[in-house]
């Protein structure tokens, strides 16, 4: 009976087979995520934005030679050497022979196949004659040859040979571990014990330990569970912050901390260096003791701050701190504002009124903390601060014109080029055409708002509780092509202006000469007579009409009777006419009535398709949402004073002004590249009415970019309940058949003993 054989390669075929395979799948991943990037496309994209982005600190900071760095290099040997080790191994797989063959007697013997008896019997002479082994031949050979004998003349081993393959009859079954023996051997077993060891109960478990220490002490987000719960508290605190307060919180962060942090340093001169930048700057509290707000390491990222927004120069040793905190702040103001929206939310699922939610100016200054660090800019500092060459010495020059009153970038984008050019004539060219390179590449962003109910009959019914859905499409253009804009409405308007002072000219000459001409006389024959009117018949009195009648005799009796006879037919006529009449007019409102009808199915049946497909899209832009993977990189931010580049990103939000209340949970819009669609929901207000609602864009890099627009919403008082329903009807039609004929049955049948009984 057939059994099973484990064993292990003796050889070492197999084995190569299988560390092929896991060479190949460690070597071919890391190659595509390890491998170090190419330099020179980076560097052809930093010479195309070098005319716009020259002059920003990141931008001098990456066109700075690097310190050699020997990782790239380390990463390039170790995958190279994967890759040798690999083609090897492939190679020596290609070059095996196959161990397994299927047992064929005649290759054995060298005959062809169908060889007859005679032809067998001579060739095994002549190879037995060779490989016996009483004459010096080969013992394994000649077993070979007798089998094969055997299996051609024996009609047992030719019948075991056809049907298991083997002329002995059926085989063990054998499986192959593809290790080599030497692994189990008795010699090796304390060595590979070590290894064994050594693998999973150190590597291993240290390994997973670093890695697992490592990440449950940061957020999703890459920011520190510590520095969350220190800004949970001092926002609860403080549920109204002002831009002060919310510096100090900010810099509490751990992430400045190097007890928390191993990037975040602190030298000797820190103690030197940081007191005379708080005499400097002033108006720096450190009376109040309220740790970690005021710890070395807080107070020293506070102060670089601050010297950060008033651009002051700070000592060479203090730059690279001031940097890496710098890199830092976006995403804490960002954890910031989820602090601040999972408070609200908490606030308004709790009854308590001791628990009070931060207010909405709260959050929209940490929006606008972030906008001031990236362009290192202080609260009512000038938005055009933000362009190269203008300075706080000629920024009055633009903002105080007599002319011109330049308050903010739309400002000055919506003025002329003449104009612009005469407002900035203190600038030279070359500098005037960087500042308008740089202005032409600032965001103009559109918004198209519409709210509606999904799921619903009536989507665009807004009832009492309901779930109010606001498609909001961002579009985003460049200043530059609202120049072109502007330039070529300015041409359009100033061309017909000039048209129309000629054409005012002709009009005024054409009127000028038709008063000198005087009224136009008309011909006598086009003159047209009035038209003399008939007097109205007077009725005479009956005395005369009798006398007329007697003195006109027969006559005039004929002609009454006569006259009787065409009113009574005048009269015919007119009331057939009157029914012809009314039944056109039934005729035509009947028409009427059914193209309405056909009107209001065909305004139906495009509303119900509308619908659909609003249904249709909004699934769409749902799957899209979780399938696709958009890339945050969108368009780099222009920052004079920042060290690392940063990407545009915005804020999308709706609030109440009047009641300072936040509507939605801000939307952080991270892929706005051309257009993008952002759903806010929020739950309309409890009770019906007109109720009016704003929708914030806050940029997270630009000061004077935001976008504001009003939200209108009718809210209606909701539908009742219906108590009976067509659907909630259980009967059916065959029972209520049913019950009609046991019921015409019955009457039929109470009639018979009628009949009966009468009989």
């Amino acid at each position: 009976m057939a059994g099973q054989q484990f064993q292990y390669d003796d050889s070492g075929n197999t084995f190569f087979y299988f560390l092929t395979s896991f060479v190949g799948l460690i070597v071919i991943p890391a190659t595509y995520y390890l491998w170090p990037r190419d330099q020179n496309a980076e560097q052809i994209r930093l010479k195309n934005i070098r005319k716009v982005y020259g002059r920003c600190m990141w931008y001098r900071l990456r066109l700075l030679k690097p310190q050699p760095n020997i990782i790239p290099t380390v990463k390039k040997i170790v995958l190279l050497a994967g890759w040798a080790l690999f083609l090897f191994l492939a190679y020596k797989v290609s070059k095996t022979d196959r161990e397994y063959q299927e047992y064929n007697p005649y290759e054995v013997l060298n005959l062809d196949p169908g060889a007859t008896v005679a032809e067998i019997k001579k060739q095994y002479r002549l190879l037995s004659l060779k490989y016996h082994p009483d004459k010096g031949g080969d013992e394994v050979m000649f077993m070979r040859i007798a089998k094969a004998y055997a299996a051609l003349t024996d009609e047992e081993s030719r019948k075991n040979w056809e049907e298991f393959g083997n002329p002995d009859g059926p085989q063990a079954t054998s499986f192959g571990i593809a290790l080599p023996a030497w692994i189990v051997d008795q010699k090796n077993s304390i060595l590979v014990l070590l290894v064994y060891g050594l693998a999973f109960m150190v590597i291993l478990p240290v390994v997973v330990g670093s890695w697992w220490y490592r990440s449950i002490r940061y957020s999703g987000d890459q920011i520190l569970i510590r520095t969350t719960q220190i800004y949970t508290y001092f926002v609860y605190k403080t549920r109204n912050m002002d831009m002060k307060r919310l510096i100090m919180v900010l810099s509490g962060a751990s992430e400045f901390d190097p007890q928390y942090n191993k990037d975040a340093t602190s030298r000797p001169t820190d103690n030197i260096l940081i007191p005379q930048l708080i005499r400097e700057i002033g108006s720096i509290n450190l009376k109040k003791n309220e740790p970690p707000l005021t710890c070395p390491y807080s107070l020293k990222a506070r102060v670089l701050l601050l010297s950060h927004l008033a651009r002051m120069k700070i000592p060479e040793t203090l730059e690279e701190d001031q940097q890496f905190m710098l890199k830092k702040c976006p995403a804490l103001l960002q954890e910031m504002v989820n602090v601040i929206c999972q408070l609200i939310i908490m606030a308004r699922s709790r009854e308590e009124r001791e628990f009070r939610a931060p207010t909405l100016a709260s959050l929209e200054n940490c929006m606008k903390l972030s906008q001031m660090a990236v362009q290192g800019l202080q609260q009512f500092k000038s938005p055009l601060l933000q362009l190269p060459h203008i300075e706080e010495d000629n920024l009055r020059r633009v903002s105080n014109h007599k002319k011109y009153k330049i308050k903010t970038i739309q400002d000055l984008v919506s003025l002329k080029e003449s104009d612009r050019h005469s407002l900035l004539h203190f600038l030279e060219d070359d500098k005037y055409e960087e500042v308008m390179a740089v202005l032409g590449s600032f965001p103009y962003v559109t918004m198209d708002i519409k709210s509606q109910v999904l799921d619903d009959e009536d989507s665009n019914n807004i009832t009492v509780g309901s779930l109010v859905t606001v498609l909001v499409k961002l579009t985003r253009q460049t200043m530059a092509e609202v120049f072109e804009k502007e330039q070529s409405i300015f041409a359009a308007e100033e061309q017909p202006a000039e048209d129309g002072i000629d054409a005012n000219k002709n009009k005024a000459k054409g009127g000028w000469q038709q008063k000198s001409k005087g009224p136009k006389k008309m011909p006598k024959s086009k003159k047209k007579k009035p038209l003399k009117k008939k007097p109205a018949a007077v009725p005479l009195p009956q005395a005369k009409q009798q006398k007329q009648k007697q003195a006109n005799g027969v006559v005039g009796s004929e002609l009454a009777v006569k006259e009787d006879e065409d009113d009574i037919s005048e009269k015919g006529s007119d009331s057939e006419e009157e029914e012809t009449n009314r039944d056109s007019q039934s005729e035509k409102d009947d028409g009427s009535d059914r193209d309405s009808d056909r009107e209001q199915d065909e305004k139906q049946n495009k509303d119900d398709e509308a619908e659909w497909q609003e249904l249709q899209q909004s699934i769409q832009r749902k799957e899209r949402a979780l399938l696709e993977t958009k890339s945050k990189i969108t368009h780099p931010v222009y920052s004079l004073y920042f060290p690392e580049e940063k990407q545009e990103w915005w804020w999308l939000y709706i609030a109440d002004r009047k009641e300072q209340t936040l509507i939605s949970m801000p939307y952080h819009v991270c892929t706005l590249k051309d257009t993008e669609e952002v759903e806010l929901k929020f739950p309309a207000p409890g009770k019906p009415g007109n109720y009016q609602y704003t929708v914030f864009l806050r940029s997270d890099s630009y000061m004077g970019l935001d976008q504001i627009k009003p939200l209108k919403l009718e809210v209606h008082e909701a539908k009742p309940v219906p108590e009976n329903h067509p659907q909630w009807d259980t009967a059916i039609e065959g029972d209520e058949d049913q019950e009609d004929s046991e019921g015409f049955e019955d009457s039929f049948e109470e009639e018979e003993e009628e009949e009966e009984g009468d009989d």
